[in-house]
């Protein structure tokens, strides 16, 4: 009896799975009638060599065994059953659709193509069903070979999260433009593993990197046809698969084992690797977007549909559609492929765009959401770093502070109350207060520590460091959108000149700011992050919202000028001395009283005459400079060997109002002497002055000192 050329196979584990002898394909789809896998030429990718069905279900999954099929196979799916908007229900076997399973895609979308389940400009248009088939301009499922990747006993370098300072940065434009890179790895994964990159990042005193997204992004239409892409890649298509576009490898799948060598490279430094991951919405848009890949495998499965009128989407993203994180199988793709980025390719933690989303039930955002009761419990995820951007454009989208206890989140407060004070704001000392000291206000009712506070002044999504403090207004106009992009309130300051200027003063000012907000993000307690090329004064000319530039203007430029060089120094040192005093990465909450036997409070606030704040001075309006001290003896959480840890005591005097203050260093009890370490306004310049209690420090206007007071033995 001649053998079935597809044999029943196996349910699990869903996707391609090659065992060394044939190929298993599971494909879950609860409304399907009919799933067929259609194989292509790897030298022809748009030719179909061989097609055949998957004839067995079990629990709404369809699979099939194909033996004598090898590793770099390239594959699609056709999935039939009932087209039907207005049910829901968008199947077309007419389109080809990518695995939401693959480990690796070949290739690129062709908008040009008939990729649209629905006839374009006919009336009602996704109502009409369309029988083009577009196999050749859709990207293909790669079949990946047994895992042969040599890690050579590479394990994560578990960087507590007190410890941990994260720099956020882009694949491609970390090294785009960097001259010890070699041309032939700029741009990549291998670049940024190359020896020149992890020199500058240890030399920055960076444990973390977060990688803008690399799972495999689709462009947008509308920016193809304005010869853009989608830069940033928050449009993802695979939640597998590496994106190609960042791999120097021109093999089939070459990307997954570039990205593994990246990995075991950064590790080797005691850098961890973030993945920056968008699981909020797809890149197939609304009801009039594409048919990729989910839509067509299960539209009513993966995608949140409107109750009253399935045809169309919920959308609390803005993207057009958003991830169905009730649906079972919904749920467990994310957990697969988050449990896939940890344990074949080492990753360290994630980052979730729009992290809300996924805690949305049918009636609302909740804590105790399935997505959040699937982290908690799962052996693996539950123990990398999970970091959420805690809102969505949804009712009720803003949940800063209301994540639950396993997660830190990007502080969005934060970063909005440091801009404002130092803009000069009135009424911003009560919240810098909280902001400065972990944000006990956000996150220690919810049994989470400052490591909760994720505390950033600028992003990826934004104006960088450098023109924060140049431009009032964003000027988008190169995104071709006439500026009406990106957000219009940015509490920024252009110190009295709109863009860039041959005015010293104006400049000096400038680079004074940059050092004021650099230092006081690493003064604060929580977890700092700095965006690639701020430490540099890195420009976009103004442009807030650079998610389509691919060029000069988000590459980072590593052609120094001496004030770059110098705002670079002056980064080095912060971090170098946050490492290294116990005070300003705390893993508590401080309680402003003495801790142990110790002779200073942990921590203390000091108005500029050198008396403790009191109630009413947190409520004036007026409060731009104030001081607090951080005591180095009490310093309540013991080392990992258990033993109390002691360090030096640290005095920050802080100085928004425009002239300048002068400081009364506090009373003997506080400390007798004390050695300026950090001055703002000084640029370079030797600090090795002291001063004794009771003494004075001018703190000029729009700047900020730090002091230290030496560990007693």
């Amino acid at each position: 009896m001649r053998r079935a050329e597809v044999l029943p196979g196996k349910p699990y584990p869903l996707g391609a799975t090659f065992d060394g002898q044939g190929v298993n394909f599971a494909v879950f789809s609860e409304h399907a009638k009919k799933v067929e896998v259609c194989l292509f030429d790897p030298e022809d990718p748009a030719k179909e060599t061989r097609r055949f069905p998957l004839l067995e279900t079990t629990h709404q999954v369809w699979h099939g065994y194909v033996p004598g099929l090898a590793a770099g196979a390239l594959y699609g799916l056709r999935v039939h059953g009932p087209y039907e908007p207005k049910k829901g229900l968008r199947f077309n076997p007419h389109k080809l659709l990518v695995d939401p399973y693959a480990r690796a895609i070949h290739g690129q979308v062709d908008y040009q193509a008939p990729i649209y389940a629905y006839t374009p400009g006919t009336k009602e248009d996704d109502l009409a069903f369309d029988t083009r088939d577009d196999a050749a301009a859709v990207p293909k499922g790669v079949v990946m070979g047994a895992d042969t990747f040599d890690w050579e006993g590479d394990t994560p370098p578990g960087v507590p999260w007190h410890d941990t300072l994260i720099y956020e940065v882009h694949v491609k434009g970390f090294t785009q433009l960097h001259p010890r890179v070699p041309e032939a790895l700029r741009g990549t994964y291998a670049g940024l593993a190359h020896p020149a990159s992890i020199e500058h990042l240890k030399k920055v005193g960076v444990t973390a990197v977060e990688l803008l997204p690399i799972q495999h992004i689709v462009d947008e239409p509308f920016l193809i046809q304005r010869e853009k892409v989608n830069y940033w890649g928050y449009n993802t298509l695979g939640f597998f698969a590496p994106d190609a576009r960042y791999s120097g490898s021109g093999s089939l799948g070459g990307q997954v084992d570039e990205f593994k060598r990246m990995v075991k490279q950064l590790h080797r430094a005691g850098i961890e690797v973030l993945l920056d991951v968008v699981y909020n919405h797809t890149c197939e848009g609304n009801q009039l977007g594409p048919t990729l890949s989910f839509k067509g495998v299960d539209n009513a499965a993966y995608y949140r549909l409107t109750e009253k009128d399935p045809r169309y989407y919920l959308d609390v993203t803005g993207c057009g559609n958003s991830w169905n994180a009730t649906h079972p199988y919904a749920l467990k793709l994310v957990a697969d492929s988050l449990r896939y980025w940890v344990e074949e390719m080492h990753v360290d933690g994630f980052r979730f765009d729009l992290a809300t989303t996924l805690g949305r039930d049918r009636h609302g955002y909740d804590t105790r959401a399935a997505f959040f009761q699937i982290i908690h419990q799962d052996p693996v995820l539950s123990r990398v770093k999970l970091i959420s951007e805690p809102w969505d454009v949804g009712d009720f989208g803003y949940q800063v502070g209301n994540f639950p206890v396993l997660w830190s989140e990007w502080n969005g407060k934060y970063r909005d109350t440091i801009r404002r004070y130092w803009k000069g704001d009135d009424r911003q000392a009560a919240e810098i207060g909280y902001r400065l000291t972990g944000s006990s206000d956000l996150f220690s009712l919810s049994g989470r520590k400052p490591a909760a506070s994720v505390n950033f002044v600028t992003a990826h999504d934004g104006f960088t460091l450098h023109d924060l403090v140049t431009y009032n207004d964003k000027h988008n106009e190169a995104n071709g959108e006439e500026n009406r992009d990106g957000a219009n309130d940015n509490h920024s300051w252009n110190c009295g000149v709109e863009g860039e200027t041959t005015d010293a003063e104006i400049n000096a000012l400038r680079e004074q700011q940059k050092r004021n907000f650099l230092a006081t993000l690493f003064l604060s307690q929580g977890v700092p992050m700095l965006v690639a090329g701020d430490e540099m004064g890195r420009t976009q000319k103004g442009n807030n919202n650079a998610y389509c530039q691919d060029n000069e203007l988000s590459w980072v430029d590593w052609e120094l000028n001496d004030t770059q060089r110098a705002l670079l120094d002056f980064t080095c040192a912060l971090t170098k001395l946050r490492r290294e005093q116990p005070v300003l990465h705390k893993r508590r909450f401080f309680r402003g009283a003495h801790m142990w036997d110790s002779e200073l409070k942990d921590l203390a606030w000091f108005r500029p005459d050198g008396q403790e704040m009191r109630k009413d001075d947190w409520e004036k309006p007026y409060v731009r400079s104030l001081g607090f001290l951080l005591g180095g003896d009490a310093i309540t959480a013991p080392d990992d060997e258990g033993n109390r840890i002691v360090g030096d005591t640290i005095l920050v005097l802080m100085n928004a109002h425009h002239e300048p203050i002068t400081f009364r260093l506090p009373a003997v009890e506080w400390g007798a002497d004390w050695e300026l370490v950090v001055d703002t306004a000084l640029a370079g310049e030797s600090l090795r002055t002291h001063t004794p209690a009771g003494g004075t420090v001018q703190v000029v206007g729009r700047s900020l000192a730090v002091l230290r007071r030496p560990a007693t033995e």
